[in-house]
């Protein structure tokens, strides 16, 4: 059994209060052949100027140092890619590194950033994320992703993501579906709602107007998930812009929005999901022991945690994040989420990690209504709504950036932007691409607090990053 000494369960702290100033992405798509990896990443910055209204070579005069974030470099066919880009962006000599830590490496850069600001190394950093996967056929490209599992215990299984997470999900539905048909329906509806606000969103690779039945005929990729179950293989750019305040401040003087505090917080576990050590559910500020009291006898099978129903790396980032921040409840205390739906399955394994629901609760999250932007039962807006981007089903996975995409997304709603930006008539026509003509908003109205979850492999590495509006915090700086 796994234990932990309270020194290694105590809470973060951040030494100095971080912001983020600015972000920006480039257009996602499977395949860019007219563009170079470090025009994505030139278009991302752009972007992140503009959102400001500050030149670009001004943003640059600010920053101190950089962290980039790619995760294959087999794809690019460039070892220390990294260094590239931060030749291409004009920013020698400064200092820079490349993080990778798989599926969660947008997320992961994010808290380097975040770190070397909160420690008082650098006032202002930049974090960038791309991925460039349309330079070798899909079926390369699946064999190079899941070169990030353990290859000697996870290989054998198939070499491929999708088995991976199949299995999870045959155990999932086993025990906590119940086997029960309405289940598979379930996940499916979370591939229609993913992939039908991606229709709103112009950076998004993927946006279908799709039904239940679409994605349950969709090909079986590894039983019982389907190709439309299955993430994105995406070629983009991200990036943000972290800041202590006085930079925050001066970077924001003729900004149409505020810079956002932000946390970032991680977790980890074995590549080796059949080697997963039992231990006790860590439990969340709005979980008591008598929350899995009653496990076993509502759901036989399940009291081995973790098991392969869900991932202990999300639930440590969210213990660590959640005291951190002040939240006690995050279906109260949260307005807007974006989680990391590489596949339908884990969604709803994340919604458990995370606190949405109680372990083996996590289908009602989707059922209630409650991650919708409109509760489809009650006509109201959703209670947390969540992945309004598209998510990785809908509008991307360029895995560097992912993480990335994910915190321009939620800080898009805390600035009360989304539409301005998501509904630019100008973005649609530089992308190519047709703006619906039943084009929503999906702006959530008062938006004040936000999580981005960034998750890789099997749950190997996670990070949990919140943004919050500085006048709408849960806690007083200590």
């Amino acid at each position: 059994m796994i234990k932990f000494s309270d020194r290694q369960l105590k809470i973060p702290k951040l030494l100095r209060p971080v912001y983020l100033v600015t972000a920006g992405q480039s257009k996602f798509d499977r395949a860019m052949p007219d563009k170079r990896t470090e025009e994505l990443c030139v278009d991302a910055l752009t972007m992140a100027a503009k959102m400001i209204n500050m030149a670009t070579a001004e943003l640059k005069s600010y920053i101190h140092s950089c962290y980039y974030g790619h995760f294959a470099d087999h794809f690019g066919d460039q070892l220390l890619g990294e260094s590239v880009i931060h030749d291409r962006l004009g920013l020698d000599p400064l200092g820079n590194v490349g993080v990778k830590t798989g599926g969660a490496t947008g997320g992961s850069t994010l808290w380097e950033a975040v770190k070397a600001v909160a420690s008082g190394y650098s006032d202002c950093t930049l974090a960038m994320g791309w991925e460039r996967m349309d330079e070798v056929p899909t079926d390369e490209g699946n064999h190079l992703i899941s070169c990030a599992a353990d290859k000697d215990w996870e290989t054998p299984l198939g070499h491929i993501y999708t088995g991976y997470y199949a299995v999870m999900a045959q155990r999932y539905w086993q025990i906590f579906g119940k086997q029960e048909p309405s289940f598979r329906r379930t996940l499916a509806e979370i591939s229609v709602k993913h992939h039908g606000y991606a229709r709103f969103n112009p950076f998004a690779q993927a946006p279908m107007k799709i039904t239940v039945e679409d994605v349950l005929n969709s090909p079986v990729v590894a039983y019982p998930l389907r190709a439309l179950d299955a993430c994105l293989m995406s070629v983009g750019a991200a990036c943000a812009v972290i800041c202590d305040e006085d930079t925050a401040v001066a970077m924001t003087k003729n900004s149409p929005h505020k810079p956002l505090r932000i946390w970032v917080t991680a977790g980890s576990h074995t590549l080796r999901p059949a080697c997963r050590r039992h231990m006790e559910i860590p439990l969340l500020p709005n979980e008591t022991p008598a929350t899995y009291a009653n496990m076993e006898k509502h759901f036989p099978g399940s009291t081995r945690y973790p098991g392969f129903t869900g991932f202990l790396a999300a639930r440590m980032a969210a213990y660590y994040a959640y005291p951190m921040v002040g939240i006690k409840d995050p279906t109260e205390d949260l307005d807007v989420v974006e989680l990391h739906d590489a596949f339908t399955i884990s969604d709803v394994q994340t919604y458990e990690d995370l606190g949405f629901r109680p372990y083996g609760y996590g289908r009602d999250y989707v059922e209630s209504g409650d991650c919708y932007h409109i509760n489809p039962k009650t006509g109201q807006p959703g209670k947390l709504p969540s992945n309004l981007s598209g998510g990785l089903l809908g509008c991307m996975h360029a895995v560097g950036a992912t993480g990335i995409m994910q915190t321009f997304e939620i800080a898009t709603h805390l600035w009360n932007r989304w539409g301005e930006v998501h509904g630019d008539p100008k973005l649609w026509a530089e992308f190519g691409r047709t703006k619906p003509d039943d084009w929503t908003d999906l702006q959530v109205k008062g938006a004040k607090r936000a999580m981005a979850i960034s998750h890789a492999g099997v749950g190997s590495h996670v990070t949990a990053t919140v943004l919050m509006d500085p006048d709408h915090l849960l806690k007083k700086d200590a």
